[in-house]
């Protein structure tokens, strides 16, 4: 198994992840309409020890390319994304992180998520691939570049670039998250 078939199988586990979160989700959005709460507390703890997971296979696949790219130069590496796209697998999640930075800070630092996934939309097109143009089988209506960047925004409200306690749809930016932009703009 070659570097690229090892980031292959990571980013099929994230995605099928991904899947069961999506579920899950609307197992509970159900559950708590129906004031089943005992079933909606249940979907909860499963979905934060699902996310905890998660965080550990994200942790690792940023090892694995650490660990590769000590004996790989970088044009192999370069070659190697290239070939990832063509395998149809997403845009990898931290792809996503300096353009939706760069949406929040042109809309102020807050925005309805609709209004910063646009503008993330205009700044990546030319970047997102037709996998990503997809609808995820758990949500027809949700084109898998959506969700990842929904995942991203989960992830940067974890490392404290994004507000943990803004109102439910609403993106907003912290100090914290201004800086690293300014500081990774031009890396990307």
């Amino acid at each position: 198994m070659n570097k690229n078939e090892v980031n292959t199988a990571f980013e099929i586990l994230l995605e099928e992840i991904e899947e069961v979160f999506n579920v899950i989700s609307k197992e509970g959005e159900e559950a708590f309409k129906a004031q089943a709460f005992d079933k909606a507390k249940s979907l909860i703890e499963y979905g934060e020890r699902l996310k905890s997971f998660r965080e550990k296979v994200k942790s690792l696949q940023k090892e694995w390319q650490t660990i590769f790219s000590e004996r790989v130069s970088v044009k192999v590496q370069k070659r190697g994304v290239k070939s990832k796209l063509k395998h149809g697998l997403r845009t990898p999640e931290d792809k996503f992180v300096i353009p939706i930075l760069e949406s929040l800070i042109e809309l102020g630092g807050k925005a309805e998520m609709k209004d910063v996934l646009k503008l993330v939309h205009d700044k990546m097109k030319n970047i997102l691939n037709k996998y990503d143009y997809e609808p995820l089988p758990s949500n027809s209506k949700q084109k898998r570049w959506e969700n990842t960047a929904q995942w991203a925004r989960n992830t940067m409200v974890n490392e404290g670039l994004l507000r943990s306690d803004s109102p439910r749809g609403i993106w907003e930016l912290t100090e914290k998250g201004r800086r690293f932009y300014d500081e990774n703009k031009s890396t990307t």
